[in-house]
């Protein structure tokens, strides 16, 4: 007589394979560097002195409701991940890093591409305007230490990426 905690083992594995797709889409889902999680993502190519191209895949933030919770409470960021804020227009734009928990470069670019100011290493947490000396258009914001690693410098531009 078949005891009451024994099954047939085909009843048990006709449960995994749904239950792993189920688990995949999930992670997928709420991932915070995936597609799926509601993100518009976008390749920025920067050009730099040295002849590389060093490419990002990042998220658009065009919006203000994007602007204002930039990558605040990430506990993570892809390598070759970050954030692209479009004001949509030039004008002096000030950052900060409230409720920011990584370290970040924050490349200032205008309208045309060139960079014309990098705070590299920024501090978490902190309340201290960060700004280009001049209006910019956009601020893309990376992973600290990620410009002095690719050797990025004031004067490289973006040649491929920003929104027109």
């Amino acid at each position: 007589m078949p005891s009451l905690f024994t099954r047939p083992l085909i009843s048990q594995r006709r449960y995994i394979f749904p239950a792993f797709l189920l688990g995949l889409f999930l992670v997928l889902l709420f991932h915070p560097s995936c597609v799926l999680a509601g993100q518009e993502l976008s390749e920025i190519g920067i050009h730099s002195a040295d002849g590389q191209v060093h490419v990002f895949k990042v998220e658009i933030a065009a919006t203000p409701e994007k602007q204002a919770k930039g990558l605040m409470f990430r506990r993570d960021l892809a390598l070759d991940g970050g954030m692209l804020f479009d004001f949509l227009r030039t004008e002096p734009v000030a950052m900060w890093m409230k409720n920011t928990f990584l370290p970040l470069d924050m490349f200032f670019i205008t309208a045309d591409g060139l960079i014309v100011m990098i705070a590299e290493r920024t501090v978490p947490g902190s309340l201290a305007a960060i700004s280009a000396n001049v209006p910019v258009r956009f601020v893309l914001e990376v992973n600290g230490g990620t410009a002095s690693r690719l050797r990025l410098k004031e004067g490289d531009r973006v040649i491929r990426g920003l929104p027109k």
